[in-house]
């Protein structure tokens, strides 16, 4: 079981930590606001409509804004799970001191976790007030019902950034996790439904965790919630178990050596 009060210290040290680069965290959310601005709004304006899978066309501001919306609680979670325990872990050695405290890894890990999604939360809160002052999403309560989805969705990015950091050698291996990021951004949906992909790219594009947030949050934000956004959810959750018992067990080995 996991420790509370392991989770409830690290949120606390992630929290005094954070109140002297706020506005460095608070920066992470404007990458999406310039994509929908270009993008969006810009060359978006000049695209024909996007037909989704059930039939139903929209302009394409509206197709993208939503998956913006996943990619904000992408890219606060992954960043903080990533750079920042990987100092904590291989620099900072940060989880040795911690670990020689009644702290448990699981706790300890489940608190990093919590906090990245957080973080990828607020990314997401300020997001969601760009796309209702922009009039691209349906209604406030469209907005509030999506508000939980970039929650599960920056739960998975913040466990899956966890779990890759544990493999992470040195800062460039940082650049493969740009890499993943990046084509993640491109090629899972973003920008236009994946069945317009070729059948390989479009497989491909299905395994990834981005992939099942835009279409479980475009569906919310466009009001056409079906029962097939189970099962993007449930994939979610299984991310989510999976690499929080990766992370686990190899900051417990890596720690032990």
């Amino acid at each position: 079981m996991i420790a509370i009060h392991s989770v409830r210290a690290t949120l606390e040290r992630n929290a005094l930590v954070a109140r002297r680069i706020w506005l460095v965290m608070l920066s992470g959310f404007l990458e999406p606001v310039l994509y929908l601005l270009a993008v969006g709004l810009g060359v978006g304006a000049l695209l024909a409509p996007v037909s989704l899978g059930d039939g139903t066309v929209v302009d394409f501001p509206v197709f993208l804004a939503p998956a913006l919306l996943a990619v904000s609680a992408m890219n606060g979670a992954l960043y903080d799970a990533t750079v920042n325990v990987f100092w904590k872990l291989r620099y900072r050695r940060l989880y040795d001191s911690m670990l020689t405290t009644p702290l448990t890894i699981r706790g300890v890990i489940t608190g990093e976790i919590v906090w990245a999604q957080l973080r990828g939360f607020l990314y997401s809160l300020s997001f969601v007030g760009v796309l209702l002052a922009a009039d691209l999403i349906r209604s406030p309560g469209a907005a509030l019902a999506a508000l939980p989805v970039t929650m599960l969705t920056g739960f998975a990015f913040a466990a899956l950034g966890v779990a890759v950091t544990t493999f992470m050698r040195s800062w460039q291996d940082m650049e493969l996790v740009t890499l993943g990021q990046t084509a993640m951004f491109f090629f899972s949906g973003t920008f236009f439904p994946v069945s317009s992909y070729p059948q390989p790219l479009r497989l491909l594009a299905e395994l990834t965790p981005l992939h099942h947030a835009n279409e479980l949050i475009r569906s919310v934000c466009l009001g056409d919630v079906s029962a097939g956004d189970a099962g993007h959810a449930c994939y979610l959750v299984a991310v989510i178990a999976l690499a929080m018992t990766v992370a686990a067990r190899r900051i417990d080995r890596l720690l032990i050596k």
